[in-house]
C-alpha cells in the first residue's frame, strides 16, 4: 500500500524560504528608493547665503588670485582699491584662499555658513582678515 500523506515539514520550509525571499526583495527595493531620493535632494540643494569679499589696502598693483573652495574667482592684477567680490554660497563648507602671485604666498580663511561680508587687508606680504 502506498503512503500518500502530505509532507508538511517540506511544505513549511518551502513557505518560509519564499517568505524570506520576499522580505529581502522588499528591503532591497526600499534601500534603492531611499538612495535615489537622497541623491535627488543633494542635487537640488540651494543655499540662500552670499559672501561679499572686500580686498582693501595693499592689494592694489599686485597680481592676486582668489579661490573659494576649488573655484577660481579672480586671477589678475588688481587696479582698484577696494576690490569687491560678491559670491553666492554653493557648498556646505567654504574656505577662501588668497594667493599673492608674485611670492606665491597663500592665506587661508574659513567662511561662515551664514554668509556675510569679509574684509581683507595686505600688510608686509601677509593677508589679514579685518573685523566685520
Amino acid at each position: 500500500m502506498k503512503n500518500n500523506h502530505l509532507n508538511t515539514n517540506k511544505q513549511f520550509m518551502i513557505g518560509n524560504g519564499i517568505l524570506a525571499f520576499a522580505v529581502l526583495l522588499v528591503v532591497v527595493i526600499f534601500v534603492i528608493m531611499s538612495m535615489r531620493l537622497q541623491r535627488k535632494k543633494e542635487g537640488e540643494r540651494r543655499f540662500l547665503e552670499s559672501y561679499t569679499l572686500v580686498l582693501e589696502g595693499g592689494f592694489e598693483g599686485h597680481s592676486t588670485s582668489v579661490y573659494l573652495n576649488d573655484s577660481l574667482l579672480i586671477d589678475s592684477l588688481l587696479t582698484a582699491d577696494p576690490c569687491t567680490l560678491s559670491i553666492n554660497r554653493f557648498s556646505e563648507q567654504s574656505a577662501l584662499m588668497i594667493v599673492d602671485n608674485a611670492t606665491e604666498r597663500i592665506s587661508l580663511f574659513e567662511l561662515s555658513e551664514r554668509g556675510g561680508t569679509y574684509r581683507f587687508k595686505k600688510e608686509d606680504d601677509r593677508v589679514m582678515q579685518l573685523p566685520q
